[in-house]
């Protein structure tokens, strides 16, 4: 066998492995778009959710056994 021949078989070999990890690159990148697409899917409807919950938009101002807020609910 001469040194081309084993060079040419040798290139053959490589582009179909690159070709290979070329598809899987593709399909990993498919994936994290559909992984994105449904992350930012829970996050919206994360987001709707506590707005429906709290329509003020005050998420960060709730106090735990706060009198007046158990007064106003009728609670105490």
């Amino acid at each position: 066998m001469s040194v081309g021949r084993l060079i040419g078989m040798y290139e053959t070999v490589w582009m179909i492995q690159s070709h290979r990890q070329q598809r899987l690159a593709w399909a990993d990148a498919q994936e994290a778009r559909h992984a994105r697409a449904r992350a930012e899917a829970a996050a919206a409807a994360q987001l709707r959710a506590m707005l429906l919950a709290n329509p003020g938009g005050a998420l960060g101002n709730a106090k735990l056994n706060d009198p007046e807020s158990l007064k106003a609910a009728g609670l105490l």
